[in-house]
């Protein structure tokens, strides 16, 4: 999800976390997207009738994105990729068009960086070429001739090996940088200025190559495999048999550990299998818990167990989306005693609907033309936590959600001590909660882990690993007193 709404893959989220800047819809460019535009053109006449066709129609249309988003006047380095593999039939109309491209702008002024496999066969002990040189055969006979060959191997390439992949692929043998398997992640980029790719992409260009400043990165790849500290923080989800659904989460903890110096251990929870009766089972240990964003019943009153966990034991907590929106019934059910308090999305029939659909939104069916998506402003109340932690009065967060905290409920929630700590400019939607009495205890409506930087981490993601750190170590104070 990007700043101005954009839904988008994992990818982009990546690039976003590699380049610290924040992307847009220009920056997504899928089938459906281009054969969309082309049926609207189609419609509209702007083919005049004619015949629409995979060349030119399709071809030109992908092309056109290359453009977007570039100011008149203004000469920038577009850095496109074309995912998935070569020879793949979904990626021809895209590899055509990377052709044409080529063609147009000239050889000098767009280099093809191809992205090989180089296997290690453990029976026989060595890496193979065949498979890089065939994906090369394949580009060639679509009209492309890769300038630069980035090899991923698990194993370093030696020399021979280089040469011969030179010699059969038709690249100079500088040009050919092995791509070894890291440790972690974000250790890539300073392993590609190892090989020196931005000097041979800048002299394939002819342009000038200075010295990159790569120290703050450093710093932050070092405290990354130095940590001093290990906490452990529960993800209380529905998805987490794929982690991946969880990954920019997964990555903003690791932000914050980097940023606290400590390394965030992550307890997988299934939310639907966590009971009022088991929870203090399943959460026995952790020194911080996150609920965090979701559609549908399936798990919620198990991530409502959990937050209540946190809460009475004064636990570490962080809600993302849903995960605010069960805090608000959590604490609704046992702290106000509406005891069949729900949000009307998951149970249309409760007496006490807390989070609620807004006024405006009531008989919508259409759900995907009533999500919130994107940035939208947040005030945060003087004074408070949010504040504290994001220093600043006024910030902005990504959304992606429908159903909002009910206002008919908003004040006898602050009366039984919960803090609305966050408000839409206009006032009328509660966009953070916090806690009196408690340690951390912090819900957002919107998604803070699309904006987490690994040498940036995101405040309340940082804020949770320093509380849940504070948390262990008077925990460990507490035990060494009690054994004293």
């Amino acid at each position: 999800m990007t700043d101005d709404g954009t839904e988008t893959d994992l990818d982009l989220g990546h690039y976003e976390r590699f380049i610290d800047e924040c992307l847009d819809w220009n920056s997504n460019v899928t089938t459906g997207k281009i054969y969309w535009s082309v049926l609207q053109k189609e419609r509209r006449g702007d083919y005049g009738g004619g015949t629409v066709q995979v060349i030119p129609h399709i071809t030109n249309e992908i092309k056109s994105r290359f453009y977007h988003g570039t100011p008149d006047g203004e000469d920038r380095i577009s850095i496109i990729e074309v995912g998935g593999t070569v020879g793949d039939i979904e990626s021809q109309p895209f590899l055509e068009s990377i052709r044409q491209f080529q063609h147009e702008v000239g050889r000098g002024n767009a280099v093809l960086i191809h992205v090989t496999l180089i296997p290690y066969l453990k029976a026989s002990g060595e890496l193979k070429s065949k498979p890089t040189q065939q994906s090369v055969k394949e580009l060639q006979a679509m009209g492309l001739w890769p300038d630069i060959l980035v090899c991923r191997s698990e194993r370093p390439i030696p020399e021979e090996l280089r040469e011969k992949i030179a010699l059969f692929c038709n690249v100079p043998k500088d040009h050919v940088l092995q791509n070894l398997d890291v440790e972690y992640l974000y250790e890539a980029p300073l392993a590609m200025e190892k090989e020196n790719l931005a000097k041979v992409v800048c002299g394939a260009l002819k342009l000038p190559c200075p010295e990159p400043d790569l120290s703050e990165w450093r710093e932050m790849v070092h405290r990354l495999k130095s940590p001093e500290s290990e906490v452990e923080i529960a993800i209380v989800g529905k998805y987490i048999q794929l982690h991946d659904a969880y990954l920019s989460v997964v990555e903003s903890l690791k932000h914050g550990g980097i940023a606290e110096r400590a390394s965030v251990k992550i307890r997988w929870a299934d939310a639907e299998e966590i009971t009022e009766e088991n929870v203090a089972e399943r959460l026995k240990g952790v020194k911080g818990i996150l609920v965090p964003g979701g559609f549908g019943t399936r798990g919620t009153e198990g991530k409502i167990a959990a937050i209540r966990y946190a809460r009475e034991n004064k636990i570490p907590f962080l809600g993302i989306c849903l995960g605010m929106q069960m805090a608000i019934v959590e604490y609704a059910r046992h702290v106000l005693g509406l005891a069949d308090a729900h949000s009307s999305e998951l149970e249309p029939r409760t007496a006490h609907p807390v989070i609620h659909l807004m006024p405006e939104q009531d008989g919508v069916t259409d759900i995907g033309g009533t999500l919130r998506l994107g940035a939208y402003p947040c005030v945060l109340k003087e004074g408070s936590l949010a504040e504290k932690l994001y220093n600043a009065r006024e910030i902005s967060e990504r959304h992606r959600h429908r159903y909002e905290v009910n206002n008919e409920y908003r004040d006898s929630l602050e009366e039984k001590g919960m803090i609305l700590s966050g408000l839409s400019p206009d006032g009328r939607v509660a966009e953070m909660l916090e806690l009196r009495n408690h340690p951390y205890f912090i819900g957002t409506q919107g998604h803070p882990e699309l904006k987490s930087r690994p040498n940036r981490a995101h405040p309340l993601f940082r804020g949770l690993v320093h509380a849940a750190a504070e948390y262990q170590r008077q925990e460990e104070g507490f035990y060494g007193q009690s054994e004293s």
